[in-house]
């Protein structure tokens, strides 16, 4: 059977419910959200003349949550026209409707009898062959379908989502005996390649794979700031960035959880199993007094920390006060800082005999002693543990990943001193000679299976770029970009300088880029895997050059800069721009000339060098010009003014997208640029756009003049910009570039309706960036951005 998913339905519309509601509303898919009716009319509902039997009574908790998710930090959706996706309904007067969904998803709440019984009705209106899912955090899966239908239990599975959906790449995917498994492999690959997850298969046991070994490891770490007398602040200093764990450390991660959830989470594990592991997972009586107190984090408002007007305090687990924050100073942190690379700094960590070292080695020594306890009990592999909790929690190296880079046969050998018992499993590795759970084979990642080394399985739309370059090496590198050959006729320009700003050395691999991929290839992919897809110019060497007043040099490197993005919209081969993350200023000027761009569905993108007190200087004014007028229908009578003037708003007010989708609404991306929802396919599917416009016969633009609003639409343009200044709401310095971004786009002072080239307006934009650069002012904001990271209102 061909399985498709053309529409969904959510049962429950809790934060959880109606966040995967939402998420599958971004991607497109029509979603029903249905919930209980409520017991009674509130005071507010009788004032308004509803009745019990009235639609908006019965459908409030639904509604309700439609209402919140536009209302939410980080926001749900990824546009607004994701709402138009989602319907309401309710339990008992819609249920029949499930009967024309494909996929429904159960998210009432975490009580078995309540599950089932829901289950049964539903099996009574659901077709045959519609998939049904749970996204319980920890009820058995098995138990759920007792007494279900045999279509029922063939299709039926669990599907367990990480908060908030649209961020968090994690999905266990966790069958039960009676899963078919083509459903299973069906979920798979549709949460891989439509939903953008990364997809672990987990196996029907308490709290699953990722939520079982996380909660394990938060209670170790608690247990032993309690028993060694660390503080919170400390704790939560060195188990953060330092260890590659997520910037909330333990401590705030737990306050953005809800310490009530994480109790009801540890208890799951703690109601089904026994010994020294159930004695783990019996949270000590200081987190039960806090939530007791109400003290369940940031969503009561204080958890293990406050906020206190500007100030952060930690609470003191002893007398239960708050107090300064405190954080760990000893020697192995700052020679961990002068040590490259993620596994030297943990190994350096874990091994140094200070307050650090010995808080680490007890935190990690029992968290990979469990964590091999259970492979092949709860997942299959460590494989898909390490991928469980780097993609749910975060962590940039798996338990098996920490394990070799703090070495395997070292730290056993102290585990065994210390009399921990270390699995089996992991004996009988070193005892045949295998020292580290993954290798490389045929310059591909492999792990230890048990027995032997297997290589990793992986999606082919998955394309590793470190590991890439390895095995087939680069065509040509330098300090700031690669060129890499993709294989099929394509060819990939990666930039690598610091946070991917631009410099004169990713300008001139530009500039060879294109001339190899005229010469010798079909197209050219621009993208990469840092951090963020590019942050704009290095800021740091304009300032530099502004200071020492060498505008001679910076002319050459704004011409250079302009020079190149138009090497890039007249490619003779396609040009594919792949951004991700933050694309900002220059980053946002390299994709707008791009024959095509295939943005990561997070992709936060906009032309913000105001806020360092310049305009685009890479063309990105014309570009975002030109990029709103190919958005028109044919045959349209254009007002120029009003492009004009949405242009200027944008770039003025620095506007930057919330998403990829967003970034199509405000016409950084047409209609016909692509969205990627798996951030591991973008290099791919930017690949097969290339080819695909390649074979279809592409033919370069040519230059063509442009309609400009000139003198009058420049007047106007200023209408705002004088209003607010008049008001006090901007200062004299905001109004000068203000009038300088004005200048350029109007194009200049000519008659409106004058149809002028593209070189007279980069010249413009050159002229008005070269003037803005060297006032003290701007340098000033420059300076201050370099600095402080955010910007200067002078």
């Amino acid at each position: 059977m061909t399985y498709k998913i053309q529409k969904a339905a959510v049962l429950g519309s809790g934060v959880m419910g109606s966040g995967i509601a939402a998420h599958l509303a971004n991607i497109g898919i029509p979603t029903l959200l249905l919930d209980i009716i409520p017991k009674e009319l509130t005071k507010e509902e009788e004032a308004k003349g509803l009745s019990t039997d009235s639609p908006a009574f019965r459908n409030r908790f639904a509604l309700s949550a439609l209402q919140k998710l536009q209302k939410q930090k980080p926001a749900p959706l990824t546009s607004k026209k994701s709402l138009d996706l989602l319907s309401v309904g309710n339990l008992e007067d819609d249920l029949d409707k499930l009967k024309d969904v494909d996929w429904i998803i159960e998210v009432v709440v975490e009580n078995l009898e309540v599950k089932k019984n829901l289950f049964e009705r539903v099996d009574a209106v659901r077709k045959e062959g519609t998939i049904i899912s749970s996204n319980t955090s920890g009820i058995s899966v098995n138990a759920m379908v007792e007494g279900r239908s045999e279509d029922f239990k063939k299709h039926f599975l669990g599907t367990h989502f990480f908060n908030p959906p649209r961020y968090l790449k994690l999905l266990e995917v966790i069958p039960t005996e009676h899963t078919d498994p083509a459903i299973v492999q069906f979920v798979k690959t549709f949460a891989e390649d439509v939903l953008g997850k990364g997809v672990v298969i987990g196996k029907d046991t308490p709290n699953f794979v990722a939520n079982r070994i996380g909660t394990y490891g938060l209670l170790v770490t608690l247990r032993e700031m309690i028993e060694r007398g660390y503080t919170v602040g400390e704790v939560d200093s060195v188990t953060g960035p330092l260890i590659g764990r997520p910037k909330s450390a333990t401590f705030r991660t737990l306050d953005v959880v809800g310490l009530d959830t994480f109790l009801h989470v540890a208890k799951t594990v703690y109601d089904q199993t026994t010994g020294e592991e159930k004695k783990v997972f019996d949270v000590p009586e200081v987190m039960k007094k806090m939530v007791e107190n109400g003290w369940l984090g940031a969503k009561s408002g204080q958890g293990f920390f406050v906020k206190k007007g500007k100030e952060i305090f930690e609470i003191d687990i002893n007398s239960l006060e708050y107090g300064p924050v405190k954080k760990l100073q000893t020697p192995s942190i700052e020679m961990a800082k002068q040590v490259k690379g993620l596994p030297n700094k943990v190994k350096t960590l874990v091994y140094a005999k200070d307050r650090t070292g010995e808080l680490l080695w007890n935190i990690f020594a029992p968290t990979l002693i469990y964590s091999a306890e259970l492979t092949g009990i709860i997942a299959d592999n460590i494989v898909e543990i390490d991928n469980a909790l780097k993609w749910g929690f975060g962590w940039t190296q798996g338990p098996f990943e920490m394990w070799d880079a703090i070495g395997v046969k070292q730290s056993v050998e102290r585990m065994e001193q210390e009399g921990r018992e270390v699995p089996s499993f992991v004996k009988e590795m070193l005892a045949n000679g295998v020292d580290s759970f993954y290798t490389e084979i045929d310059g591909d990642l492999a792990f230890y299976n048990g027995s032997q080394y297997e290589k990793v399985p992986t999606n082919e739309k998955v394309i590793d770029l470190k590991r890439y370059k390895k095995k087939h090496g680069v065509i040509k590198s330098n300090s700031g970009a690669s060129l890499i050959d993709l294989g099929d006729g394509i060819a990939l320009l990666e930039f690598h300088s610091k946070s991917n700003a631009i410099g004169l050395d990713i300008v001139q691999m530009i500039n060879f880029a294109i001339d190899e991929v005229e010469a010798n290839y079909k197209g050219l992919v621009i993208g990469n895997q840092g951090k963020n897809f590019c942050v704009g110019a290095n800021l740091a060497m304009i300032l530099m050059e502004a200071q020492d007043d060498n505008i001679f040099e910076l002319d050459f490197v704004i011409r250079s800069f302009q020079k190149a993005m138009r090497r890039i919209k007249y490619s003779k081969k396609p040009v594919v721009a792949a951004p991700f993350g933050m694309a900002l200023g220059g980053g946002a000027e390299v994709c707008l000339p791009a024959t095509h761009i295939q943005a990561s569905a997070e992709t936060y993108m906009g032309l913000v060098e105001v806020g360092v007190g310049l305009i685009p200087g890479g063309g990105g004014n014309i570009a975002l010009y030109e990029k709103f007028l190919k958005g028109l229908p044919n045959g349209v009578d254009i007002d120029y003014q009003a492009i004009a003037t949405k242009v200027f708003e944008t770039i003025a007010m620095a506007k930057v997208s919330t998403s990829g989708e967003e970034a199509r609404d405000n016409n950084f991306l047409s209609f016909a640029d692509g969205i990627s929802v798996n951030p591991d396919h973008l290099i791919h599917d930017a690949k097969q756009a290339a080819l695909a416009i390649y074979e279809a016969g592409y033919v370069p633009p040519v230059p063509k003049k442009v309609k400009v609003v000139g003198a009058p639409g420049y007047a106007t343009l200023l209408l705002g910009a004088q209003g607010m200044y008049q008001s006090g709401y901007i200062s004299d310095h905001d109004l000068k570039i203000a009038k300088k971004l004005a200048y350029v786009i109007a194009g200049g002072l000519v008659p409106y309706g004058t149809e002028v080239t593209e070189d007279y307006l980069l010249n413009l934009e050159r002229e008005a960036f070269l003037q803005l650069v060297a006032d003290p002012k701007s340098q000033a904001r420059m300076q201050h951005m370099l600095v402080k990271g955010k910007p200067l209102r002078n």
